[in-house]
């Protein structure tokens, strides 16, 4: 090497391309369990007194949580007893997770229900604004909710804008639209375009209060689309690729693209990496987070069914099967440096001793047959604990020595001997041959 140039840190954590990971998953109901009295055991069988500090143990450093607007007042068909979390359980819960030392992820359900592609029905008490009075008072609440939401020391770090928001948001009631006909106001790729520029102007009031109240929060955009389309477009991910780019067409201000992957209904493997592949290419500064994951410990998810039956005969339904697919869904994350955040879904459902669910979900993390963590809560931390990834550099004096070289994406080298920027004994060294 000619030259070598030293770039002091000036005392802040480097973080490279994607460097800063997060893992976890959504705990919107820990505390009706808690309450329930649900027994929470570790693999061996200890008692686990508090969840929270579990988590935390097993190597995960943040949590997702969901908001509805009035939840009370839903009377539709799908008025769920899990459908609790308003405002003010909201915010102590994200108390409870800053608290404990978590990054805090809220996902705005802009409903009174559960948000969804097949339902984003408009809040009871907004149903009759128009659409102007509609992103106004998008902007108020989400504003007034992060307000309130700093106040009680739960400021989030991440905000999810609406939760699975592949064909719009805040379509209009489901007594007014029809839960059986598409509505004026779905965003289906060949919808008008007065439909994607009504949803994108709401989705831009939403943005702007967040970064008003929380400037230093990532927005995610939250879409659910990562198996190819159904129309057999040769794997192109029309859908997806759609979406996004209508994002891009309306200059939607955003940080993070959200993904949920649920085996079970959206395929292979590698269908999820093939999504990831398309977004990398085309939105190379965009991060991505899998912000919805889970696969059944044992039995079916009620109303699916393998899209590949031969694929997935190696991961049984079983907690060896559930293990096996989070470790190969983590090994193929692990190889894509936009891909920064891995999230379960309701990790935390355990009907052991509790009677809270009025419906059974087999796939947390959780045995309800036995209250017992199952194997693949230990596989998540892998997703950060990548050997060839860094997730910080400290220029703190007491840091231990390393001298290993990285790349900026974090990946392990030998001494260089070309030019670039690389990181050793967590400094930035810029070299020319």
């Amino acid at each position: 090497m000619k030259h070598t140039l030293l770039i002091a840190l000036l005392g802040i954590c480097f973080m490279g391309a994607s460097a800063q990971k997060y893992v976890g998953g959504d705990i919107s109901l820990l505390p009706k369990y808690e309450q329930a009295k649900a027994k929470y055991y570790d693999k061996d069988g200890a008692t686990i007194a508090a969840p929270l500090d579990f988590f935390k143990q097993e190597g995960m450093n943040a949590m997702r949580l969901r908001l509805f607007v009035s939840p009370d007042k839903n009377t539709g068909v799908d008025k769920d007893v899990n459908v609790c979390q308003d405002i003010e359980y909201v915010k102590t819960l994200g108390k409870r997770i800053k608290d404990a030392g978590f990054k805090l992820m809220l996902d705005f359900h802009y409903s009174d229900t559960w948000a969804d592609p097949g339902k984003q029905w408009t809040p009871t008490d907004w149903a009759k604004l128009s659409d102007a009075e509609l992103q106004q008072k998008l902007y108020d609440y989400t504003k007034d909710v992060l307000q309130q939401m700093k106040a009680a020391s739960a400021e989030p770090d991440m905000i999810q804008t609406g939760n699975e928001i592949s064909y719009g948001m805040l379509w209009g009631t489901r007594a007014a639209v029809g839960a059986s006909n598409n509505g004026t106001n779905r965003c289906w790729p060949s919808s008008p375009a007065a439909n994607w520029t009504r949803f994108t102007n709401l989705l831009k009031q939403a943005i702007k209060a967040c970064r008003e109240e929380c400037p230093q929060a990532k927005i995610i955009i939250h879409t659910e689309r990562t198996s190819v389309s159904q129309q057999n477009d040769n794997r192109n991910y029309a859908a997806l690729s759609n979406f996004y780019k209508k994002m891009k067409a309306a200059d939607v201000d955003y940080d993070i693209i959200g993904l949920s992957y649920y085996p079970y209904f959206h395929g292979t493997i590698s269908e999820l990496e093939g999504a990831i592949k398309v977004l990398e290419r085309d939105y190379a500064d965009k991060d991505i987070m899998v912000v919805e994951f889970g696969y059944p410990y044992a039995w079916e998810v009620p109303g699916t069914t393998y899209k590949y039956p031969n694929y997935f005969s190696k991961y049984a339904y079983s907690d060896e099967g559930q293990k096996t697919m989070t470790a190969d869904v983590i090994a193929m994350l692990n190889k894509h440096k936009n891909v920064n955040g891995l999230f379960w879904w309701w990790m935390e459902y355990n009907a052991k001793d509790s009677k809270l669910s009025e419906s059974w979900y087999n796939a947390p993390l959780f045995d309800s047959r036995t209250g017992k963590a199952t194997s693949a809560l230990y596989e998540l931390k892998n997703f950060v604990n990548d050997p060839t990834a860094i997730s910080h550099v400290t220029t703190d004096k007491a840091a231990a020595k390393d001298a290993a070289w990285y790349t900026l994406d974090g990946k392990k080298v030998d001494k260089p001997g070309k030019r670039n920027v690389y990181i050793n004994n967590h400094r930035k060294i810029v070299c020319n041959d």
